[in-house]
């Protein structure tokens, strides 16, 4: 497809961070967390285990900043809509509850993708140490959106296809009526395609769907269960494609294979539809 016309301006500044945002995981949180997402693991339920998506909750108003202030506003003005691309979590050691986090935020870099603009901001979390605990990459697809290649790509977490003939099982979980609304409750994302079917539809969907990042945390979900890995702690890395949103009411499937030294590739479907693609799980041995 050809290149979009107008301002070519540079898609994103490099170089340069916002921050820090200040935030805390406490028990309180991760408990209302675990009941969000209808996580049946006693250690999230208790507040004594931080689930490995949690952390996400600590960079919606850096996301904010971020893509307000770094992403040029030339290019932001061609784009038609934005949708979440891909996530990528990387935890270099289990978040305490309590513990005090703060966050920065800078461009990461930004490539095309047909017609669309497809953005990269990275986020690295510190404890009261000044030492990096989390790192994340969050990927938006910027339709129509104008501007050139800037920066690097996210890191890659493509599925090894030799992983298909390694199945770990299939982990059914429910979406419920009321996901969203809990789940904005923690994490501040309030957008109104999650709770208007009529806005929904008016912006191409069938009707009002789950947050994306929500969508991540119930596949961590059937990963800990599936992999017997007991702890959500023990998961080290948590990367996706989003392929399509899962609708409210949809049951979530999600897929797991074996794909060596605590690796897991995985995949989820919601109503007939893809949902996740590309999904990648590293667990601490």
């Amino acid at each position: 497809m050809n290149e979009p016309s107008g301002v070519q301006a540079p898609a994103i500044i490099l170089g340069e961070r916002r921050g820090p945002f200040a935030g805390r995981l406490t028990a309180d949180l991760i408990r209302r967390y675990a009941e969000a997402t209808r996580d049946p693991n006693p250690g999230p339920l208790a507040g004594t285990v931080v689930p490995p998506a949690a952390i996400v909750t600590q960079i919606w108003v850096a996301q904010q900043a971020g893509f307000g202030s770094l992403v040029s506003e030339e290019v932001r003005d061609t784009m038609t809509g934005g949708v979440h691309g891909e996530h990528d979590i990387v935890l270099h050691r289990p978040i305490e509850p309590g513990e005090g986090l703060r966050t920065w935020v800078e461009g990461h870099g930004s490539r095309r993708g047909g017609r669309h603009n497809l953005i990269t901001l990275r986020y690295i979390t510190y404890d009261d140490h000044d030492i990096a605990v989390a790192e994340q990459w969050w990927t938006t697809v910027m339709l129509n959106a104008s501007g050139g290649p800037a920066g690097e790509a996210a890191p890659g977490h493509a599925f090894p296809e030799e992983a298909r003939g390694h199945p770990a099982g299939t982990c059914r979980i429910t979406v419920d009526e009321d996901m969203p609304r809990r789940y904005a409750e923690v994490s501040g994302d309030w957008s109104v395609h999650h709770f208007d079917d009529a806005f929904a539809r008016r912006n191409g969907f069938k009707r009002r769907f789950l947050h994306g990042l929500c969508t991540l945390g119930l596949c961590a979900q059937g990963i800990v269960s599936l992999a017997g890995a007991e702890s959500p702690a023990r998961i080290r890395r948590l990367a996706v494609r989003f392929a399509a949103p899962a609708y409210v009411g949809d049951d979530l499937d999600v897929h797991l294979y074996e794909a060596g030294a605590g690796t897991y590739a995985f995949e989820a479907d919601a109503g007939g539809l893809a949902v996740i693609r590309n999904g990648l799980a590293v667990l601490d041995p």
